[in-house]
């Protein structure tokens, strides 16, 4: 599997959708400092909200094959600004989370990833695990059996 990084607000939804592609239980986690599991790596929303903590995900960017730039259907407000993927220098996707919350504006959210350079965007319910599998499939390498296809 390709090696993914997640970035975005606080409370995005980054350690959620975490727990969701390792097939785990849903719990709320927050996390404290950057945590990298085998192809996942989960980064404090704080390092993207705060300028001087920025440079701490460019560096673990670089351990990453695919930045994903998460951003919750609920976001009142964009923290990506315009044109900002191509100085990732590796394939970035864009994740909506909170999909199917009663607040959920995913269309501005997608518009919103769009203007930031995703060209690839997923949009995920971690909980109900909608668009989990597809984000998986993306990450698949050849010769990669994904857990459903274990036998």
């Amino acid at each position: 599997m390709k090696k993914i990084i997640f970035t975005g607000r606080s409370e995005a939804g980054k350690t959620t959708i975490t727990q969701a592609l390792k097939g785990e239980k849903i719990r709320y986690n927050k996390t404290q400092y950057v945590n990298r599991f085998d192809v996942i790596i989960d980064t404090p929303g704080e390092y993207a909200q705060t300028k001087n903590l920025g440079a701490g995900l460019a560096m673990y960017a670089f351990e990453a094959d695919v930045c994903g730039l998460l951003m919750s259907a609920t976001e009142p407000y964009s923290l990506f600004p315009p044109c900002c993927t191509p100085v990732c220098n590796r394939p970035v996707i864009g994740v909506i989370t909170k999909i199917n919350s009663p607040y959920a504006d995913v269309a501005r959210a997608e518009r919103w990833l769009r203007l930031a350079g995703c060209e690839t965007i997923f949009k995920v319910d971690s909980r109900t695990g909608e668009g989990i599998a597809e984000i998986l499939e993306y990450l698949r390498e050849p010769g990669d059996v994904l857990p459903w296809e274990e036998k």
